[in-house]
């Protein structure tokens, strides 16, 4: 039998990055989306098999004809992982429209694209699953994540209608609320001296992940919160 196919859309350091290890150490073929293709082939050397394809999500009508690429090549994927984000931080006043408006491209209309190409390929699986990354800004508004957080929101809101419409034909759609700051170079650089409890490690995250997209149909989950035990919430 042919290996399942896994699709990990956005691929940074963190999250994204570990799924595609993740999956690829389960037996899955891995193709990985991000706009950077140096970075991509970085991941490919270190991830045995794992496949990049360069496109900015923002650019919808690129974005649709990579997945399409990725599909004639390597066939429909069993498992997609919607990590795709971007964010622009500061309060209302601060905001540029154009960077606002393309927070929404990225977040949520990619995902809207992502389900128009693929749902209907993953549907004949009649077993897989659409597993998308947020966090908690996709629950509460701040007054310095008006840039980040109504595109979240709206992601948040339309994987819950695909999850209703998609589950009764065998796809399974789950929203991960990751609340909390991971583990990423970058992130050790801005938060300083902190504790080993106080930061998600990638890998912790991407095996629930896999979890998730892993549950018996008689038990799936929609809302997923994952955060390190000392976070408080």
């Amino acid at each position: 039998m042919s290996k399942p196919h896994c699709l990990v859309i956005g691929v940074g350091p963190g999250t994204g990055l570990a799924c595609v290890k993740r999956f690829a150490n389960e037996g899955y073929t891995v193709n990985m989306i991000a706009r950077h293709a140096g970075r991509l082939e970085t991941y490919s050397n270190e991830v045995s098999g794992a496949e990049g394809f360069a496109v900015d999500i923002a650019d919808l009508s690129a974005f649709r004809s990579a997945l399409d690429a990725i599909v004639a090549a390597h066939g429909t994927p069993k498992v997609v992982i919607y990590n795709a984000t971007i964010a622009t931080f500061g309060r209302f006043e601060e905001i540029d429209i154009d960077k606002f408006e393309r927070s929404y491209r990225v977040n949520t209309s990619g995902l809207l694209v992502a389900a128009q190409v693929l749902s209907p390929l993953m549907e004949r699986l009649q077993d897989s699953s659409l597993i998308v990354t947020g966090n908690t800004g996709s629950q509460r508004g701040m007054p310095k994540f008006v840039g980040w957080s109504p595109s979240k929101a709206g992601q948040r809101i339309l994987a819950e209608a695909l999850a209703r419409d998609l589950g009764p034909r065998g796809i399974h759609v789950a929203y991960v609320v990751i609340d909390a700051m991971i583990d990423m170079p970058f992130a050790r650089k801005r938060m300083g001296d902190q504790p080993e409890d106080f930061y998600a490690k990638p890998a912790d995250l991407a095996g629930e992940i896999y979890h998730v997209a892993h549950q018996p149909r008689s038990a799936w989950s929609f809302l997923v919160e994952l955060r390190p035990f000392a976070e408080k919430w």
